[in-house]
Order: structure tokens, then sequence, then C-alpha cells
């Protein structure tokens, strides 16, 4: 593994931005893997700026989404297409038809899962797959486990997972408390991943994450099994690891 460590939130974001954009740079049809979530905010406000200021070009980027809430339309104001929508696809000129998402509202979401799986070997896979992680050590919606499934598949989420995102809806009974997700496998087949932590609440899964023992009990520390990944952290998210 590889770090980037920044002092601030802020940073953390620019210098994430600045390695994706290079990757579209050096490989304009790159096949992009996105997250949602409040930790990539900051990476995709500099990616519109790098676009709209600097002309860094989406027209050709394919993107497939890590996941969605079951239940959910893509016009839902909570839903993650609406979030992408919202943050980062209404301001660049990427096209609609490269925009890959599970559906939440598919009347079968396992034919959904093996339907989204075909699309991204179809377009010979992730290039470069972006993650956050959650407090638990979730990568996806790939919730720690006794065991966990490799594709694309429906899940049931973890009371934290609900609790944390319960910010986001005016009611907690709004809160899914189910989605469809990329795997593990799913993630780890990418030819390069990148992870992006802040906070002192990430701490322990990013030492988690870091540490040499692999664990489905912390998701996120099976990356430690692929061969090119970076964390791109802040000050206090790297706090036990720099120890």
């Amino acid at each position: 593994m590889k770090y980037v460590i920044s002092s601030t939130y802020d940073e953390m974001s620019i210098e994430a931005a600045k390695y994706v954009a290079d990757a579209i740079k050096a490989k304009p049809d790159i096949v992009l893997g996105l997250p949602t979530g409040g930790t990539p905010v900051g990476m995709y406000k500099e990616l519109v700026r790098l676009h709209k200021e600097e002309g860094l070009d989406f027209s050709k980027v394919r993107t497939f989404n890590l996941d969605e809430y079951l239940g959910l339309d893509s016009d839902h104001p909570q839903s993650y297409r609406y979030f992408m929508e919202t943050n980062l696809f209404s301001h660049v000129n990427i096209k609609k038809e490269n925009i890959h998402f599970l559906s939440g509202i598919a009347e079968d979401p396992n034919e959904e899962c093996l339907r989204y799986e075909k699309a991204i070997a179809d377009v010979g896979g992730i290039d470069l797959m972006i993650l956050g992680i959650g407090t638990n050590g979730h990568i996806g919606f790939n919730e720690p486990a006794n065991c966990l499934q490799a594709n694309s598949h429906l899940v049931a989420l973890a009371q934290s997972t609900i609790e944390a995102n319960a910010r986001f809806f005016e009611k907690k009974e709004d809160v899914p408390t189910r989605a469809v997700t990329m795997g593990v496998g799913s993630i780890l087949r990418s030819k390069e991943i990148i992870l992006l932590a802040s906070g002192k609440s990430k701490q322990d899964a990013i030492y988690g994450t870091t540490n040499g023992v692999v664990t489905l009990d912390l998701p996120a520390s099976l990356l430690q099994l692929h061969r090119d990944v970076t964390l791109f952290l802040d000050e206090e998210a790297a706090a036990k690891i720099k120890k």
C-alpha cells in the first residue's frame, strides 16, 4: 500500500482529485468505480473545478458506482444516483450512456446484480476504483460478516451504517435498511484502487485496513491483498498508522 497524507480534508480532496485527473488524462476512456457519501464530496468539487477551469475532459470516461439503496429510484433526493448528478455528473461533460448504476428499484435485485457484473466485464473491468470507508470498515456496502459475497449482491445494512446515514434523511425510519452493492471481488478485480478517509472517526478503520491482518470483521482489510492500492488520508485519519 502507498499513502498520501495531507494536513486537512480539503488538501486531501485536492490531492485525490489530481490523482484521478491525471488518470483520466493518461487514459481518456478510463473506467472509474465511484463512491458516494460525505468523504468524496471535496474530491468531486475539485474535479468539477478542473473541468470548468482547466478543461479536464470527461467525454470518454465511463463510470460504475459502487452501490445504491434498495427501494429508491434515481430521482429520489437521497438516492446515490441523485447524489452523483448533484455533485459531479451534471457539472461535467460525461455522456449519460457512459454512466452505469445498480438500480434500487429493479423487480429482481439478484438479476440486476448479474446484469451489473456483466456490464463491468463487457467494458474490460474497472481501471481505477475509488473507495470511501465506513467507521466499521465497510467498503461499498460490504459490511462486517462471517462471510462476504464476491460479486454484486443484495445486502442488509449494519445498524452502525444505518445510524451513520440517518443524518441525510428527515426521519430515522426513512433510512433504507437494504442496498445493492458491488462485492469485494468486484472491487478487488479493479486494476487500481484508491481509498479516501478523513477524520478521527476513521482512525481505527484505517489502522485495521493497513495492519497486516486480513479479517472479514473489517472488510477493507481485504485491500491488503491487492497489488496497487493508494490511501489518501488527512492527519486525523492517519494518526494511528503514523504511530
